[in-house]
């Protein structure tokens, strides 16, 4: 169950509303999500755009754009919008449950590897059930 770099890798665009006081709202954002973990690059395509690469493991979609609505900037609501960013959590929610990451966790990385260990076959385990393993 080897996890491919394009399922664990996202990028994204994140669109912002122009009926905004600043102008310049996907500078902001790029300058705030430098510094948070899992985020990989993130880079303003425009005043209004900004462009995100980020590891699923450590961080979601979800988290990111909770973190600049936090910050006082306005996504762009449009029913499109609206539709991808369901989608994409949905996704990325689905491909976390797969792994044993609980919603909510910010890094499962070990879960994921304590998961791999669980699929693979161990030739030396013993087979005899648990109390027959405590008599010599």
């Amino acid at each position: 169950m080897d996890i491919l770099d394009a399922d664990r890798y996202k990028h994204r665009l994140i669109p912002f509303n122009e009926l905004h006081p600043d102008t310049q709202q996907a500078q902001r954002a790029a300058a705030f999500l430098a510094d948070i973990p899992g985020i990989l690059e993130a880079e303003a395509k425009g005043d209004l755009l900004l462009s995100v690469r980020y590891d699923l493991l450590e961080i979601t979609l979800e988290e990111i754009e909770n973190a600049l609505e936090e910050l006082g900037l306005h996504l762009d609501n449009n029913l499109m919008h609206r539709m991808k960013r369901a989608l994409y959590r949905y996704t990325e929610e689905t491909f976390r449950a797969n792994l044993g990451c609980a919603r909510g966790e910010s890094n499962c990385t070990k879960k994921v590897f304590a998961k791999r260990y669980e699929i693979l076959n161990h030739e030396l385990r013993d087979q005899r059930p648990e109390h027959w393993r405590r008599y010599f």
